[in-house]
């Protein structure tokens, strides 16, 4: 039985190649606490942005690798052993099978690059 969240989780490739990607527009429009869209597909990655305010839960992902980078806000990634935090200009590569909990302190929008086939609430 799958776990449920209160997150807005958008799987759908949202814009193809050569369309223009607004993320300030998308921000504006944004009315959820915890939202992530996939913007599109690059080989078999996929962009994603994530507008979020709060905590996800802890997870981690066996088989994949994830990339977050922030644009405004900040995102603390909770690990078993440190923070990471991240400003504006600041990324970071989670290693796959890495128990790990985003949060954000206050309203942050982030870009993800990870696998088309990650599941985002982990494995």
């Amino acid at each position: 039985m799958e776990t449920e969240y209160n997150y807005v989780t958008k799987l759908d490739v949202k814009f193809d190649h050569l369309e223009r990607i607004d993320i300030p527009q998308m921000v504006k429009e944004c009315k959820d606490k915890w939202f992530n869209q996939t913007l599109t597909q690059v080989n078999g990655s996929v962009v994603r942005v994530g507008i979020v305010e709060g905590e996800y839960h802890w997870h981690k992902h066996e088989k994949d690798d994830e990339f977050f980078f922030v644009l405004e806000g900040q995102l603390l990634i909770e690990m078993e052993d440190r923070t990471i935090e991240l400003n504006p200009g600041q990324g970071v590569t989670i290693t796959k099978g890495l128990m790990h909990r985003p949060r954000a302190p206050k309203k942050t929008v982030m870009l993800m690059v990870e696998t088309s086939a990650i599941q985002p609430t982990g494995d």
